[in-house]
């Protein structure tokens, strides 16, 4: 009898899908340019939204940490993290990879990027996050369900 790995079973880095959706993006809108917003407007609020999804991950890693538990899906999760940014959103690494992903769409001027965006987020949400929370409610029980109830799974 086989047993159960201690991991959400995701075998690839979640980060890759953003990935994938910016770089297809980016080609869309170099064979297919669509109207877009002035150059100034883009840096600006690029910057902007890269430093924010850039800090939101660095707290969501933090209190990764703190807990003694680790960010990489193919190890074992150790604890249920709720304090800090996991008390507003239960995953907000994912969330900063969008908010990055938004600034680096503006960056490079890509309304492909936006129109993949959606995309992006149910096939993270699909193949990633609904393959964790399983994980985590059959690892942690009662207590993960409860966070569940709580604390919403993006905003």
């Amino acid at each position: 009898m086989a047993t159960q790995p201690d991991n959400s079973g995701v075998r690839f880095p979640p980060p890759l899908l953003y990935v994938v959706g910016l770089l297809g993006g980016w080609m869309l809108e170099r064979r297919y340019p669509l109207a877009w917003l002035p150059r100034h407007f883009g840096i600006a609020a690029g910057f902007l939204l890269i430093i924010a999804g850039v800090a939101l991950s660095r707290a969501g890693a933090r209190a990764i940490w703190k807990a003694n538990s680790s960010i990489v899906p193919i190890r074992p999760t150790t604890a249920i993290v709720s304090s800090g940014v996991f008390a507003l959103t239960r995953n907000p690494m994912y969330l900063s990879m969008v908010i990055i992903y938004v600034g680096v769409a503006l960056l490079i001027r890509s309304a492909w990027a936006f129109i993949l965006l959606p995309l992006v987020i149910i096939a993270v949400d699909r193949l990633v996050i609904a393959k964790e929370e399983r994980y985590l409610g059959g690892k942690f029980g009662e207590p993960y369900l409860a966070y569940k109830k709580h604390v919403r799974r993006w905003i």
